[in-house]
């Protein structure tokens, strides 16, 4: 248990070290601008290249994994936004907006870093397809929902035109196809270049989730939303069940792949909610509190997943 603590709490210490410097700092949001930039177009594409650069170009182009995930990761969005419709009273924006709350998983900020921490090197194939076309589907599936709810003012077209652009520019994603190249090319870069790539990728995840910490600390929670509960029920405990039996159900996957995509699966909702819910102006309040409370209910299901996948009691089959 010490081992899993000792993995477990630097990544959740981190982030509530930035919950209390964000409430006790007097610092405007707009002080985390750089930061930001660095995070996003900086540092966690250099760790998306490195980690896909080095892996094996066959082992990136494992499409049952790819649609497993996706289509797991899909569900739980259609469960929750029926919770949404539900008690939102059939409004659909703050439905779809809910929905993100439910399944999108903090695959950017917290999931390369706990992954490759638990699992090692093994995990960065599989991190880096679930993070690549969980975004894909998000950035895909919102924008047309709030196009068809008539929340975003352009019209279908121009906004699967607009979908089309922000995922082929997407930093993380240009990252990952370079990567794909590299890996498909058998590309090595010079030593003054790779370990530039290596400060940078190390730079990553504590610069990112200390910045979580902060974003969440000046995010305000008046009341929680009614449906919460059961957005982060979705999202921790059905979405990484999910994921696990729909993997070992297919079958045909190394054991450090399912734990990978469990991992994945069971952490709290993806700041990516907050964003979306500010570029829409809908569900601001809702998004702010769910991963408000997931990240600090998570603090407790995360580390016993950790828990689980150290000492492999993951099930590798449904009668095991």
């Amino acid at each position: 248990m010490a081992e899993v603590l000792a993995l477990a709490l630097p990544f959740f210490g981190v982030i509530f070290l930035g919950l209390g410097c964000g409430r006790l700092a007097r610092i405007p949001e707009s002080g985390l601008a750089w930061l930001s930039f660095f995070i996003i177009y900086v540092a966690l594409p250099a760790l998306f290249f490195s980690l896909v650069a080095r892996t094996p170009f066959h082992e990136l182009t494992n499409g049952s994994f790819i649609l497993a995930t996706t289509l797991t990761t899909a569900t739980c969005f259609a469960l929750s936004l029926l919770v949404g419709l539900w008690r939102r009273h059939g409004n659909l924006p703050e439905a779809t907006i809910a929905a993100i709350v439910g399944s999108y998983s903090n695959v950017g900020y917290m999931g390369p870093g706990l992954t490759l921490g638990a699992l090692g090197a093994a995990a960065s194939v599989p991190t880096a397809l679930i993070f690549v076309f969980d975004s894909l589907f998000f950035f895909t599936i919102v924008p047309v929902l709030m196009a068809v709810s008539g929340r975003d003012k352009h019209s279908l077209s121009a906004t699967l035109l607009l979908v089309v652009q922000r995922v082929v520019t997407h930093p993380f994603n240009v990252a990952t196809f370079l990567g794909v190249l590299a890996a498909y090319v058998e590309f090595h870069p010079p030593a003054a270049i790779e370990k530039t790539l290596e400060f940078l990728r190390n730079a990553a995840a504590p610069c990112a989730l200390f910045t979580l910490g902060v974003s969440v600390a000046l995010r305000p929670m008046e009341r929680m939303q009614s449906e919460v509960p059961w957005l982060l029920a979705i999202k921790l405990v059905v979405h990484p069940a999910l994921v696990w039996l729909v993997l070992t159900m297919v079958g045909g996957f190394e054991p450090v792949w399912i734990a990978t995509a469990v991992l994945m699966a069971s952490l709290p909702p993806a700041l990516n909610a907050f964003i979306m819910a500010k570029q829409y102006d809908t569900y601001v309040a809702g998004a702010s509190g769910g991963i408000l409370v997931g990240t600090v209910v998570s603090v407790a299901t995360v580390t016993a997943m950790l828990y689980a996948v150290q000492h492999d009691m993951l099930p590798h089959g449904l009668l095991q």
